[in-house]
């Protein structure tokens, strides 16, 4: 059998009404002529959505079917029940998101058509002047503040702000209350799950001129009234020059931004690799391929000697995997 390679698949673009053109400008995503689009999911293993091999040995087989056949060698010590436990995407946020909460684990599994919950963290690439997110409720804010929020449309008024700028990484753990502002383009790492409460859309209609559904008491029974708000992440210096973003429960994410090689450690498990500016180089026992901004990779676990080379200044390399000590079961 042709040993396991990094694996580069053809991303699944989709388009919601606040998408525009910033995934094919910045991020060189195929979007036609005239046509926007508001996400590119680049990895991702779904009944609804399935990652495509792009090119090399396994070109046109899915995600779903290499982990089937070599389940050992593509996810390693990865406990994965049934198909792959993360889904990176990409979005454009041309206009504001809704405002939105996603169960726990616990809670999806029990719903009528079961699926995960989500817990992500969102890397800003870039951010217009004056952009916002929406990150937690303000200190003190209880489920009833919040339902008469939503009643009165003044949402906005219990939410916390953020002013993010490029490089900045926000945590979302599942059960948090939060909405992506306009002028953002934004790296998501999240569980594989499509499970969202929308609780308040702004008053505004789809594209079929009727306003979305909102999904208001299942998402004030979701929602984590303790947390409060919530501010990017301070990364954390960690081995062999990575920087460390987030280390949950669900997935770890790490980035280098700076010329100088990266070893990634051998540690029987798969490893995605993305790069939302400038460009890279990786390398791994037996091959190289170089990484150009956009270009997202999934790294299989028998894959070994893995590095990432940056050599141009500028240049960001994201890094994320299942978490360090428990498996990633999905």
């Amino acid at each position: 059998m042709i040993k396991l390679e990094p694996l580069k698949m053809n991303p699944i673009m989709r388009d919601y009404l606040w998408g525009g053109r910033k995934l094919s400008e910045r991020l060189g995503k195929t979007i036609e002529e005239g046509q926007t689009a508001a996400e590119s999911w680049e990895i991702v293993d779904r009944d609804d959505a399935q990652s495509v091999v792009a090119d090399g040995p396994w070109k046109g087989q899915t995600l779903r079917q290499l982990i089937a056949e070599q389940k050992r060698e593509m996810l390693g010590d990865c406990d994965s029940n049934s198909h792959f436990p993360l889904l990176l995407k990409y979005l454009d946020c041309q206009r504001v998101l809704s405002v939105q909460v996603h169960p726990t684990d616990e809670y999806g599994l029990k719903m009528p058509q079961p699926d995960l919950g989500k817990t992500e963290a969102w890397y800003i690439v870039d951010a217009e002047p004056d952009s916002v997110i929406y990150a937690g409720l303000k200190e003190g804010v209880d489920r009833l503040m919040l339902a008469e929020a939503i009643q009165d449309q003044q949402t906005e008024k219990v939410l916390h702000e953020i002013r993010p700028n490029a490089g900045d990484c926000i945590f979302i753990p599942a059960g948090t209350v939060h909405a992506l502002g306009a002028g953002l383009l934004v790296a998501e790492i999240q569980q594989a799950s499509d499970t969202t409460f929308r609780l308040y859309d702004w008053n505004r209609v789809g594209a079929d001129g009727k306003p979305r559904p909102l999904h208001i008491e299942q998402a004030l029974a979701v929602t984590n009234y303790d947390s409060g708000p919530v501010y990017p992440v301070s990364p954390k210096d960690v081995a062999d020059g990575w920087q460390q973003l987030v280390d949950c429960d669900k997935f770890q994410l790490l980035k280098a931004s700076e010329c100088g090689s990266y070893p990634i450690p051998s540690a029987d498990r798969f490893v995605i690799l993305s790069v939302p500016c400038g460009k890279a180089l990786l390398r791994w026992a037996g091959g190289t391929r170089s990484l150009e901004v956009g270009d997202s990779v999934l790294v299989p676990a028998a894959v070994t000697d893995v590095e990432v080379v940056i050599e141009e200044p500028h240049s960001t390399v994201l890094r994320m995997h299942g978490p360090a000590d428990t498996p990633c079961l999905a």
